[in-house]
């Protein structure tokens, strides 16, 4: 066991005037199982580049051990995979690779293939199998879910929680609790270390929130009772203050300067109340600024005809003179359902979308949709989005300022609008994606896996919206908790 010391750390990218992190301290045992929380662009990866060496920084990171990263960069994809991985290992014996590979149930076989012909699951497994081999390595693992299906995941989550000595970035939290005990969460303002989960630690910090709005809300109704009563003390100070000067009374003449003191002890002593009241709330406040809000989200769903949207009969899939991705399929889409498309990757499920899009994909079987039907589409890939965010609103027909306010209420700060959007990070890539779908007029939803690199808070706005507005939806999602929460139907392919 040995301590990760992170100690005044500060780090500002160039030509940004916001510092990513800014004198942060705190330390990391080498043995946990780290999971790393936080929203997008909150520095997640910036600060795992910073343990790696790749930034300069000021503040010091003191550690004895060796940090490896994944996704390891593989330059040349067409070689060998076992090539490769001896390259990233050159130490570890082949059968300490296999014994590895084993435990993730992955044919060894992959090894004497090209790299590139492994699905995403088999290459991730690979990679971490070499890594985790290193001596005296720290894994720095960021986001592996991506692109893996349910049954890869649940085999990386079962390997993952054997291990120890590493820091996960991940936003699936069903994987987040089967693998780590201890979280590191980047909150608004500050920085958290604690021991547990995922799920022990929101519960927590749920709880605590709500305990500061409540307290918060008391106090800032008592602010008001005391403004009130200022005001009254201040009009009856005034009232008698007037008594200072006037006719005699039953023939006495008025005490002016004792007058005069009890109304200014009365006017003092609500002021002093309200200040000591008004520095309550000023404290209270600062402890609100790692309160997470979560802004409800608008879809704008439209009215069809038809209650049934789509209808597929018998439609199978086949590429070539390969074997056919899906066969004997039979699915109908109707007004309110929430269709999850469940299956490994590569099984026909993002061809099936494009095919109900009416893209040319070669098939068998009937599709159907229904007349007039309009429908928001979010793909995988990100790779095409390019420019400014009003020249995507213009592109595609969409109300600018409207793009603008989903994306804040994703958690896009509005430093962020006025960048080219290939400058994105992949998850704030994928919010523009998911702004755009919100923002489009349409009678059917088709998402493809659109939760990839997304955050855990925005992944429960989207599941709150889903739930509030039930629209008519077929998606891919291998996140299992927001599938089991939001799908009101799933099928395999």
């Amino acid at each position: 066991m040995s301590i990760i010391q992170v100690s005044n750390l500060t780090f500002t990218y160039e030509n940004s005037f916001d510092p990513v992190f800014e004198n942060v301290s705190f330390q990391i045992d080498t043995d946990w199982k780290l999971g790393f929380i936080g929203r997008n662009g909150k520095g997640k990866t910036t600060f795992l580049n910073l343990l790696m060496g790749r930034y300069e920084y000021s503040g010091s990171i003191t550690s004895s051990v060796e940090f490896e990263y994944f996704p390891f960069p593989v330059r040349d994809r067409s070689r060998m995979t076992l090539e490769i991985l001896e390259e990233l290992n050159p130490v570890m014996e082949q059968w300490e690779l296999i014994r590895e590979l084993n435990l993730m149930d992955t044919d060894p076989e992959i090894l004497y293939r090209s790299f590139s012909t492994l699905s995403f699951g088999e290459q991730t497994k690979s990679l971490l199998s070499a890594l985790f081999l290193k001596e005296h390595a720290f894994l720095l693992i960021d986001e592996p879910t991506n692109h893996l299906d349910g049954p890869a995941r649940e085999k990386v989550a079962e390997y993952l929680s054997r291990k120890k000595g590493f820091i996960l970035v991940s936003h699936d939290r069903d994987f987040l609790d089967r693998c780590v005990d201890h979280v590191l969460v980047l909150n608004r303002q500050t920085i958290e270390v604690r021991k547990g989960n995922f799920s022990s630690w929101y519960t927590d910090k749920t709880a605590k929130d709500h305990m500061e709005l409540r307290q918060n809300e008391h106090l800032k109704k008592d602010i008001r009772k005391l403004k009130e009563a200022a005001r009254q003390a201040a009009c009856w100070s005034d009232k008698v203050e007037g008594t200072k000067i006037g006719s005699r009374a039953a023939g006495l003449k008025p005490d002016r300067g004792y007058i005069g003191h009890q109304a200014a002890k009365m006017m003092k002593r609500a002021k002093n109340l309200e200040s000591r009241k008004e520095s309550a709330v000023r404290e209270k406040e600062s402890l609100l600024k790692d309160v997470e809000t979560l802004d409800s989200l608008k879809l704008n769903v439209l009215d069809h005809h038809s209650r049934r949207m789509v209808t597929l009969t018998d439609v199978g899939i086949r590429y070539g003179e390969s074997s056919p991705l899906l066969e004997h399929l039979n699915l109908e889409i109707c007004r309110g359902d929430r269709i999850a498309l469940s299956g490994k990757n590569g099984c026909g499920k993002t061809s099936l979308m494009k095919l109900i899009l009416g893209e040319d994909i070669p098939h068998t079987g009937e599709v159907w949709t229904a007349g007039d039907l309009r429908i928001s589409y979010i793909s995988q890939d990100t790779s095409f989005l390019k420019g400014t965010l009003s020249e995507l609103a213009l592109r595609y027909g969409i109300d600018h300022s409207l793009l603008l306010t989903v994306l804040k209420k994703l958690g896009l700060e509005r430093v962020q609008f006025e960048k080219e959007i290939e400058d994105y990070s992949e998850g704030q890539k994928k919010k523009v994606l998911l702004a755009k779908s919100l923002c489009e007029p349409a009678h059917l939803f088709l998402w493809d896996e659109p939760l990839n690199f997304i955050d855990i808070f925005s992944r429960m706005q989207l599941e709150d919206l889903l739930l509030a507005y039930k629209p008519a939806m077929l998606f891919v999602e291998h996140d299992r908790a927001f599938r089991e929460k939001v799908a009101t139907k799933i099928i395999d392919i």
